[in-house]
């Protein structure tokens, strides 16, 4: 996945929401409602997000040390985790206390009535902007995945968490839309409180999905069937190993693969040739497969044609 592209995202995604929770702040101070006050520290904790994104690609570069020889690249997930963690609480809870406080007290808007629209409607375009850049850059990448397996399968975390904020907060819009209207026409607050309750349960429930990914990729998500699929190839494709007796691949950050390899070779074939043979390995799965960074690879002896043991079972 291009960093470019997730980075362009993250910072269009961060530009749009610092101008939108400054507007919409503004419109609580004027009307009291509290589904922009909700919207408000959803713009807020959005932004703080992003800002987390920015930071972790950043700390992710740093090169590996003694203490960390396999680098930093996880420094991504952490971070992305931190983004579930914030909009949960901050975002979700947030705005679920206010909502049911709204809905306990109920109190009409009064005062500059029509402003939470206009400014809602604004926010409705600019996230449609941002969301579409989001859009653009996970197309790119997506493939022929659907936009679930993308989140799902992703490595890298910032576009499907930008795409998750993006689409809750256009849909968090609608809520309070919908309640900030209902509360105008009616008069009756509880409307703001209920729109309110709405975008504390959606942020909860993306806040949920986003931890459940990333705790995913924090433990360690093997690469994906397209790049298993190139990586054997490449090693059965070196004439002196016979067969791939088994192998293991890991992220140890979205643009850094892990693979560990056991393969068998030829009894009679002496070190300097099992050596070739493992260099030319190493050197094709590289090639066909540029992210694997980390390849340690174990030869040992092809046992699959051995004579039968006393059972009559041939040896493995």
């Amino acid at each position: 996945m291009s960093v470019e592209g997730s980075t362009k995202a993250v910072v269009t995604a961060l530009c749009a929401n610092l101008g939108i929770a400054a507007t919409k702040f503004g419109a609580y101070l004027l009307t009291g409602s509290s589904a922009m006050l909700a919207e408000s520290i959803h713009s807020v904790a959005d932004s703080s997000n992003q800002g987390l994104l920015l930071l972790g690609g950043t700390r992710a570069r740093r090169a590996a040390t003694k203490e960390h020889p396999f680098g930093y690249g996880r420094e991504r997930y952490i971070y992305s985790f931190i983004v579930a963690i914030v909009l949960f609480s901050v975002g979700g809870l947030f705005a679920l206390y206010e909502g049911w406080h709204k809905i306990s007290h109920p109190e009409p808007i009064t005062a500059w009535r029509w402003v939470p629209i206009v400014v809602l409607l604004v926010a409705v375009a600019l996230e449609s902007f941002a969301m579409h850049t989001a859009v653009k850059e996970s197309n790119a990448v997506r493939g022929k995945a659907t936009w679930v397996q993308f989140v799902r399968r992703a490595k890298s975390p910032e576009l499907p968490v930008i795409l998750l904020e993006d689409a809750g907060a256009l849909l968090g819009l609608v809520f309070a839309l919908a309640g900030v209207s209902l509360t105008l026409v009616t008069g009756n607050g509880v409307w703001d409180g209920l729109g309110t309750a709405a975008i504390g349960l959606l942020l909860v429930a993306i806040a949920v999905v986003l931890a459940v990914e990333m705790k995913s990729l924090l433990i360690g998500e093997s690469a994906t069937d397209e790049h298993v699929r190139e990586i054997e190839r490449a090693i059965v494709s070196v004439e002196d190993i016979d067969r791939l007796i088994h192998m293991k691949t890991q992220h140890i950050g979205p643009e850094e693969l892990l693979v560990a390899a056991k393969v068998a070779v030829d009894a009679q074939d002496d070190a300097s040739r099992v050596t070739r043979a493992i260099d030319q390995a190493e050197a094709r799965i590289r090639e066909a497969v540029p992210i694997a960074r980390m390849i340690y690879i174990e030869p040992d002896l092809d046992r699959s044609a051995a004579a039968p043991d006393a059972s009559g079972t041939p040896g493995s």
